[in-house]
């Protein structure tokens, strides 16, 4: 356990953002799955627009990196380009 005050706040706050990121990740694969599941080519392009902007926001907060965002954008384009 730890002894000092900085090392207890430590411990506690990345507690705290863990339990965030892991709703947040949650969240986006949701999202994804829901997006996955549309046969209709306008409502699947309407729920691209909202993971993409979810992703975008991941990356601004740190739960995702740059290029998997990237990558993932990518791979669901390509998903609804062919529907």
């Amino acid at each position: 356990m730890a002894h000092h005050k900085s090392c207890i706040k430590r411990i506690r706050t990345s507690g705290e953002a863990n339990e965030r990121n892991r709703q947040y990740r949650s969240r986006m694969r949701t999202e994804i799955k829901k997006l996955r599941a549309l046969t209709g080519r306008e409502e699947a392009e309407s729920q691209l627009r909202q993971v993409t902007s979810l992703l975008d926001r991941l990356v601004i907060k740190g739960v995702i990196k740059t290029n998997s965002a990237s990558n993932r954008k990518s791979a669901l384009t390509r998903l609804v380009n062919t529907l």
